[in-house]
């Protein structure tokens, strides 16, 4: 209930300050919105890499042009659904990124992170996909650094004063398996920050090292969650095994139907081995349909979240209902 009320106050919030863009400002945005879309269209549906890099290198001038427009960061582009839009739960920023797909099936990333400034000008922070030329994924990085990909949520917590914002983003890395990234964000002297010792394994049966960045690889075709769950005040994600049993080659890997998540303590995500204790009756497993990859997930990174997150909760909600009757 306190996640819905928080929502709904920053809905509100963000209305009523949206109304600060001049009507003249707005019919602008509107007028370059159209030709960000139809650029933002053949970047992904460009049927040779030079038309989708052309685009692209069309895209970013207009877009930087239009975010300068003052009190841009109210401005959702909602029309343009290949352009990922994260918020922070403050309203002090936001996060918009977008795919470009090679010819090999392989993709790079750009983004920009944009500050909600007092006076509306625009105060911007490049995002440069570094992931394709490091080697060590476990890095704290800058923008320069970044590990390129898709956000398509972000969470806030507090610590001490300090305040952290998640990130989970999804990466459709190569021909043979894709990616999920959940990492963290801070700012330092006003500069972000990416990544950081907040992923502890401190709790496991069997102690691992903290890591900087958590990332999940598996099949291409395969659907796997990494999401926050409201209801659940936790993070959940999908446990992988090899359908090979080859558990060096990270492409043959699929989830098995079991969850493991994150819990915030302290300042830190702390991993949970197990999720839901109670067996799920046979056949009742929370398990999808694989989806037309071509057909969604670039123009709807979140549909396969959605769809996991559903029946996560439904595994729950039996669980629950289970001790209940005991």
């Amino acid at each position: 209930m306190k996640f819905l009320i928080a929502t709904l106050f920053s809905f509100l919030t963000f209305t009523a300050t949206a109304q600060r863009i001049s009507s003249t400002s707005q019919t602008a945005l509107r007028t370059v919105e159209d030709t960000l879309r139809e650029l933002s269209y053949n970047i992904i549906h460009g049927k040779e890499q030079a038309v989708r890099e052309r685009s692209n290198d069309e895209f970013i001038p207009k877009l930087v042009k239009a975010l300068k427009t003052p009190y841009s960061y109210y401005y959702p582009f909602d029309s343009i659904l290949t352009m990922a839009k994260v918020y922070a739960a403050d309203s002090t920023f936001r996060v918009i990124t977008w795919p470009l797909e090679h010819d090999n099936s392989t993709f790079r990333h750009f983004g920009v992170i944009q500050m909600n400034t007092k006076d509306g000008s625009l105060k911007l922070f490049p995002l440069f996909d570094n992931s394709d030329f490091s080697k060590n994924t476990d890095t704290i990085t800058n923008t320069k650094g970044w590990y390129g990909c898709l956000y398509y949520a972000m969470i806030q917590r507090r610590f001490f004063n300090n305040e952290y914002y998640t990130l989970f983003g999804w990466d459709a890395n190569s021909q043979t398996s894709q990616k999920k990234i959940m990492e963290m964000l801070t700012f330092k002297n006003g500069e972000p920050v990416f990544g950081g010792p907040y992923f502890s394994f401190a709790e496991d049966t069997v102690r691992k090292p903290t890591r900087n960045r958590f990332i999940i690889e598996y099949k291409r075709d395969a659907v796997a969650a990494l999401n926050f769950n409201p209801e659940m005040d936790m993070v959940v994600y999908d446990h992988l095994i090899s359908e090979t049993g080859e558990e060096h080659k990270k492409y043959t890997y699929v989830p098995d139907l079991d969850f493991e998540g994150f819990k915030w303590k302290a300042g830190k995500w702390v991993h949970i081995e197990k999720v839901f204790h109670d067996a799920l009756e046979q056949g009742k497993a929370p398990v999808v349909a694989p989806i037309d990859r071509k057909r969604i997930d670039l123009t709807r990174p979140r549909t396969a979240e959605d769809i996991m997150a559903e029946e996560a909760e439904k595994a729950a909600q039996k669980g629950r209902k289970k001790k209940k009757d005991r």
